[in-house]
């Protein structure tokens, strides 16, 4: 009797336990392994991937912005503090080309002349419980064929050639944020410091 209940017991315990872990483990099984950024505020190509060193080698004199063609480089006005007059560049409204006009013309060390390949925005990011061709609700491509780098920093899945999947020369331009046509935006960019070298999938 006493083995049988010590059985018992032990089974009830593990229900129990296994009851209360397991909301737990589903979520973080299911949950994206990163957090979206709240504004995706990215530097311009060529700048240093210590935020701090930007803002202390920017001088706001606002010429990366006169001279940039997409107009894509906005300026901080309410951030306060040195960021003040400091360049962002928001992808979901207007992404960077990559053309280099704003290191070229930049007099400080705040951007530095990199090629396309190096300019280390940050990575690109794609939330596959959203993304249309993802959740199979059509074929998109539209990230893939915007690239400015093509192949080495976007391509499509090796399983089914109508899904994005991000790549390690993605440098974070931002053009597959402004092109994606779902409203919530499931490609995004994670600026260096939260950038790793895995491929950015979610």
């Amino acid at each position: 009797m006493r083995r049988r209940g010590l059985l018992h017991g032990t089974a009830a315990a593990g229900a129990l336990l296994t009851g209360g872990v397991l909301p737990y483990a589903l979520t973080a099984i299911l949950a994206p392994g990163e957090a979206r950024p709240r504004r995706n505020h990215l530097r311009p190509p060529g700048a240093p991937r210590d935020d701090e060193a930007f803002v202390a080698a920017c001088i706001g004199c606002g010429l990366c912005g006169e001279v940039c063609p997409p107009r894509c480089i906005q300026f901080h006005r309410r951030d306060g503090g040195a960021r003040v007059n400091t360049p962002y560049i928001d992808p979901g409204q207007r992404a960077c080309t990559l053309c280099g006009k704003c290191m070229e013309t930049c007099p400080t060390d705040a951007l530095i002349r990199v090629p396309p390949a190096d300019a280390a925005m940050g990575l690109a990011r794609i939330d596959r419980t959203a993304c249309y061709p993802w959740v199979d609700r059509g074929i998109c491509g539209a990230c893939v064929t915007v690239c400015p780098l093509g192949g080495r920093a976007i391509g499509f899945d090796f399983a089914n050639i109508y899904r994005p999947v991000i790549r390690k020369g993605c440098v974070g331009c931002g053009l597959c944020v402004e092109v994606c046509p779902h409203p919530s935006k499931p490609i995004w960019i994670n600026p260096p410091k939260q950038s790793t070298n895995s491929v950015g999938e979610v």
